[in-house]
């Protein structure tokens, strides 16, 4: 039995194997003997393990595969559902192990029997639970059956399915009520005045109802109807919140390394994001940001560094080139939105580009948009004061955060994260945005978010201890 282990068991069997053995063995003992009919034993030994392995080539059973996540998305840290039903089309019958694919960080792969026990409708149904510490898109599958011929000479396994895609999005952190809407409410809803002038009377006004008090009666557009008039009710809006998501490359030293986040099989895990621990801070908390205001009605606007769709290049984003996310549905395209981004671009600033540009190499540095340009302002213009801007942004130069600043200007308040890493000396960096008009925060990325974002109603001091200050950083 130990020699029989020793054979590969994904094309015969231990019984295939030793009709094999003993086929050979007759066949030599006829080749001694000169005996016929052990000859013809030998052949027949032989040849039927043979017919059995074109078989289970040949003729291999269909089947059909469903697989539902519950939830379809899923947070960092949390477990899912996944509920899998097997069928088999067509005719045939007899039994098959199956085993479902699973990327190495989800552990050993779940191995099941068909049919199962309780098949009912003709389908074999499993559950089983998956958890992922990390956010990311991952191929769940393919499941794979191993079938044997009716004698179970031989053995094959091949996959029935494709696998489906489960997306695992950044889990966000509870942060603290604060100052942060200013003059728009705490509660995300704003009454805005409406001044009406001779061109738009008519639409804000009414006719007079029984109970409008007298001090809303408006004079002149009772003179102009030939009827009472009273002015409209102020108008309720939503307010807007912008956050600024920076993704560059080189924003994020030391450049990015890379974790597996499957999607496709570059690896057991599959596609690789970019990726480094100050920028799991900075998308943590675009995620805790983008829930806290919307929490609070208001609508969402995120954009990069150069004032494109945050998530144009997203890998798991629902819609790349949407900008406005509102309500419950808006935060959870947001959420699997962030679930694959990644850092992007190439390791030189701004400021290097433009240096090397002068000196004319390398060749097409400044191809491309260049982050805090026009096209950001222009974007943020188009929503003057009518919410906050936040930027959640890695390490600046100082020419960097001296073009950033005048965006302050087109938000009824602005908050900036900026991700500083061990021993950057980022003080003229915050000068520069504070002097804009910015509240500024430095953080590192073991800062915790909710002592960050209390920061700004402490005028940027960061409550840290005496080794933090020292630039080590507050350690989780």
């Amino acid at each position: 039995m130990a020699l029989m282990d020793r054979f590969p068991k994904n094309i015969f069997s231990t019984r295939g194997w030793g009709l094999l053995g003993t086929g050979a063995g007759f066949l030599l003992a006829a080749q001694v003997t000169g005996r016929r009919d052990m000859l013809a034993l030998a052949i027949l030994l032989m040849v039927l393990p043979l017919v059995s392995l074109a078989g289970t080539r040949v003729l291999k059973p269909r089947f059909q595969v469903y697989r539902e996540f519950n939830p379809s998305t899923v947070e960092a840290a949390a477990t899912t559902t996944v509920r899998l039903a097997v069928a088999r089309i067509g005719i045939g019958s007899g039994h098959a192990i199956m085993e479902e694919h699973l990327p190495a960080r989800f552990g050993e792969s779940p191995v099941f029997h068909f049919p199962a026990r309780s098949a009912a409708g003709g389908a074999s149904r499993y559950e089983y639970h998956l958890r992922s510490g990390k956010r990311g898109q991952f191929r769940i599958g393919p499941v794979t059956a191993e079938f044997s011929d009716p004698f179970g000479l031989s053995l094959h396994r091949h996959a029935i399915d494709d696998g489906d895609i489960l997306t695992v999005t950044p889990a966000a952190v509870d942060l603290p009520v604060t100052g942060l809407a200013g003059a728009r409410g705490h509660d995300g809803v704003t009454a805005t005045r409406l001044r009406a002038n001779p061109s738009d009377d008519d639409v804000m006004t009414r006719e007079y109802r029984h109970g409008d008090p007298m001090r809303r009666v408006h004079w002149a557009a009772t003179a102009r109807h030939g009827e009472l008039m009273v002015r409209q009710e102020e108008s309720v809006t939503t307010p807007e919140a912008t956050i600024i998501l920076d993704q560059r490359l080189a924003a994020f030293p030391p450049y990015a390394y890379s974790h597996s986040n499957a999607v496709g099989i570059a690896d057991a895990d599959g596609h690789e994001l970019n990726t480094n621990e100050a920028f799991e801070w900075a998308v943590t908390a675009a995620m805790s940001i983008g829930a806290h205001l919307s929490e609070r009605n208001y609508a969402l606007r995120f954009l990069d560094a150069a004032g494109e769709p945050a998530f144009l290049q997203s890998l798991s984003a629902p819609e790349p080139e949407t900008e406005e996310y509102i309500g419950a549905a808006g935060l959870q395209s947001v959420a699997e939105s962030l679930a694959a981004i990644q850092l992007s671009g190439n390791v030189h600033s701004r400021t290097d580009s433009r240096e090397a540009f002068r000196r004319g190499t390398p060749a097409g540095m400044e191809a491309g948009p260049q982050p805090f340009d026009d096209r950001l302002m222009d974007k943020l213009a188009a929503h003057r004061l009518r919410g906050p801007v936040l930027a959640i942004l890695g390490s600046l130069s100082v020419g960097e955060a001296t073009d950033l600043a005048p965006a302050a200007g087109f938000g009824a308040n602005a908050f900036a994260l900026v991700i500083t890493g061990p021993g950057h000396d980022s003080g003229q960096v915050m000068e520069a945005l504070r002097l804009g008009g910015w509240r500024a925060v430095a953080v590192s990325a073991s800062t915790p978010l909710p002592a960050a974002w209390s920061a700004f109603d402490a005028d940027g001091a960061l409550a840290q201890p005496a080794d933090a200050r020292r630039g080590v950083g507050i350690r989780q």
